[in-house]
């Protein structure tokens, strides 16, 4: 692992992007986009609104990143540019890292703009440190980032890169306990969310929403995600390949 080429990598994929302003607005401003819009739709129960943007400002960046990264990496296989960086001194490790880097950033912007919105426009209040919040968040669009790296190496096209973000994203919004408490599930979804980030992300924002201080539930929510980030990148580092 060499510092410097990760940081090359980093700055080439971020040079990339800043071309493609079509993926650098769904990045940045969908998320808020979305935020706006559901302020509009509970416009009349203020309540509701407050107890659910909190937790969408964690779970939006993960669907986000998990899409762009796992077609943005295609993309990079399928043009040949992935083989030629894999006969260079780069290692798989140094490239799964680089892009790891870019998107991390992007997933900081993203969740920060959003969390401003919400916070200080729309006066969303919580328990908890708002810059605990903020990198629950930014974690969130991380590990959606990494798992979008780990997922790409499975596609032979955009259209089934997109593909796994309603199999594999969707059933967690269902099971994560956005809708209904976990525990009220029937067994087997129950265990099986516990192997879900987003179950850990809606977990994370419910613990800053009622709670002032950093609680040992919230704390092992953000080694969990940690360690889902982690394991996903060394997965993708190991399944990287070229067509």
């Amino acid at each position: 692992m060499n510092s410097r080429l990760i940081l090359h990598t980093a700055s080439r994929v971020l040079q990339q992007l800043r071309h493609d302003r079509r993926s650098v607005a769904l990045v940045m401003f969908v998320p808020t986009l979305l935020l706006v819009i559901l302020n509009y739709v509970f416009y009349d129960n203020f309540a509701l609104y407050n107890s659910v943007a909190p937790l969408l400002l964690g779970l939006v960046p993960f669907t986000i990143m998990f899409i762009i990264t796992s077609v943005a990496m295609l993309r990079e296989r399928t043009s040949g540019t992935l083989e030629r960086l894999l006969v260079s001194k780069l290692s798989r490790l140094d490239i799964i890292l680089g892009y790891a880097v870019a998107f991390a950033l992007l997933a900081f912007l993203q969740s920060a703009l959003a969390s401003f919105v919400v916070l200080f426009l729309f006066n969303v209040v919580v328990a908890g440190d708002v810059a605990v919040l903020l990198l629950i968040a930014v974690i969130s669009g991380i590990t959606g980032m990494a798992l979008g790296l780990f997922f790409s190496a499975f596609a032979k096209n955009e259209f089934q890169a997109v593909q796994f973000m309603p199999a594999f994203v969707l059933p967690q919004y269902l099971a994560c306990g956005l809708f209904i408490a976990r525990d009220q599930m029937v067994d087997a979804l129950y265990y099986a969310s516990n192997f879900m980030p987003l179950s850990y992300i809606v977990e994370a924002m419910r613990s800053i929403q009622l709670s002032e201080s950093m609680t040992g539930e919230l704390a092992k929510d953000m080694i969990i995600l940690f360690s889902f980030t982690i394991v996903s990148l060394i997965a993708g580092a190991l399944t990287l390949r070229t067509d």
